[in-house]
């Protein structure tokens, strides 16, 4: 009987250090001595583990904006060729504008059949097409942010009734720089934050055993919408940039010399 439970006492140590392994083998160490199954942890699973966050902000150089045509008419072909006559306008006034070729991207061209139902006499509905829809848009790099209003106006008198909007975003064009100093700014924090957790608890703080960063992003900020320009705007559109806020998170563990 005694075995028999030295046995299962036994398989469930052993289920448990399986356990602990799958959860990284490089902290957890087994080992045997006197035929005694041991389990020991090594330094990276000890001491003090902070997390420190950093933050800047960025005035954006870069705008995106989406834009493009919208066209419906009776069949395909006049949709289409209505469509790609006022993109051609488009074009011609980004590239009047400044804007680089290589700055200016397709990002959507769909032909979709516009229908609606009808009801019929017993009662039933039926689906007619009344025209085809086609949608042009083009994402452009703007790299002088005090164009933009100007640009946008100038894609409105091009394009017309025809002209869509759909979203204009900031970015920067090298966030390095601000990555960089977020980082710095979150090790310090992260540091400041162990030394208080070991002077509070009476012991003396160690070399960094451990340290890791999370991924992070600095995406545009983005102002979406989705005009139709009648007609060019009397005043120069208004557009203002703002901040962009770029951080960064480590996490740190901090050996225990004490």
């Amino acid at each position: 009987m005694k075995k028999k439970w030295l046995v299962l006492i036994g398989a469930v140590v052993l289920v448990a250090a399986i356990a602990l392994v799958g959860c990284g083998s490089d902290q957890v160490k087994l080992s045997t001595e006197n035929g005694e199954l041991k389990i020991s942890l090594d330094s990276q699973s000890q001491g003090i583990w902070v997390n420190g966050n950093g933050k800047v902000y960025a005035t954006p150089d870069i705008a995106l904006l989406s834009l493009g045509i919208e066209v419906q008419e009776e069949t395909v072909a006049l949709a289409q060729a209505n469509a790609s006559e006022a993109m051609e306008k488009v074009m011609e006034a980004l590239k009047n504008e400044g804007v680089a070729e290589e700055d200016i991207q397709t990002q959507q061209f769909s032909i979709n059949k516009v229908s609606e139902w009808k009801v019929v006499y017993d009662g039933g509905e039926k689906e007619e097409i009344i025209g085809f829809r086609v949608t042009n848009i083009v994402t452009v790099k703007v790299r002088e942010i005090d164009n933009v209003g100007t640009i946008i106006d100038a894609v409105a008198v091009a394009g017309g009734d025809l002209t869509r909007i759909d979203s204009i975003g900031f970015t920067v064009d090298d966030p390095t720089p601000y990555y960089e100093e977020a980082r710095a700014q979150a090790v310090e924090y992260a540091k400041t934050k162990a030394e208080q957790l070991a002077d509070l608890s009476g012991v003396e703080l160690g070399k960094p055993t451990y340290i890791s960063e999370s991924t992070y992003y600095a995406t545009p900020n983005y102002y979406r919408g989705d005009m139709a320009l009648e007609a060019a705007p009397s005043a120069e559109t208004s557009i203002s940039p703002g901040e962009l806020e770029i951080s960064a998170t480590v996490q740190i563990a901090f050996a225990i010399t004490d």
